[in-house]
């Protein structure tokens, strides 16, 4: 094996292993937040509101990812669920930043299809997008109800948060793989409570 594939298997074989410690970290952290905000989202979902999502990049991605498993499924065929990621129309995005700015363009979509009772997932691994710190803002303003994914310093989206699940670590990429996971699990645990299995 020449002395390059031997490094790229020494690095992955680190990254495998680094991941799987901060999960197993958030596995005794996070278990209680992220069971909470998923009977948060079955309540919601009960009584008829929906579950909005948003957030930037990679955080895009995961909103987006979760939206789809909430509207799709997951491990059960059932009935789609209401969850919309607030980052997939590009006219909108696009209008909102150029005429509010980029702080705005979640918030301004919180104002127009959040209804109180409501759920918001706005994640950051830094706690401290602007457009999503705005959104929760306008979330709380409308009643919605706010559930923050960050890293283990939840920035400013601490003190906005109903549920907050905190991933264990510094690092942007572990803080992800958590992201999502938890997005799984609360998905997850929707399913069950709402449809068995």
């Amino acid at each position: 094996m020449e002395r390059s594939s031997q490094t790229g298997v020494e690095r992955a074989r680190a990254v495998f292993t680094e991941s799987s410690k901060v999960q197993s970290l958030a596995a005794e952290s996070l278990a209680e937040a992220v069971a909470a905000a998923a009977m948060t989202v079955t309540a919601t979902l009960r009584k008829g509101g929906k579950v909005l999502l948003c957030g930037n990049g990679g955080s895009a991605a995961d909103a987006q990812h979760i939206a789809a498993e909430l509207v799709g499924r997951l491990r059960l065929e059932r009935g789609g669920l209401p969850a919309i990621a607030l980052t997939v129309n590009a006219s909108v995005m696009t209008s909102l930043a150029n005429d509010y700015g980029y702080d705005m363009v979640f918030a301004r979509q919180v104002d127009a299809l959040g209804c109180e009772g409501d759920v918001l997932v706005g994640i950051s691994t830094s706690g401290g997008s602007p457009n999503v710190v705005r959104a929760l803002e306008a979330a709380r303003a409308g009643g919605v109800i706010t559930v923050g994914l960050t890293g283990r310093e939840p920035g400013e989206m601490g003190a906005l948060c109903d549920h907050l699940v905190a991933a264990p670590s510094g690092d942007t990429q572990r803080i992800q793989e958590v992201h999502i996971a938890a997005g799984h699990a609360i998905c997850e645990i929707v399913e069950s409570d709402l449809f068995g299995g």
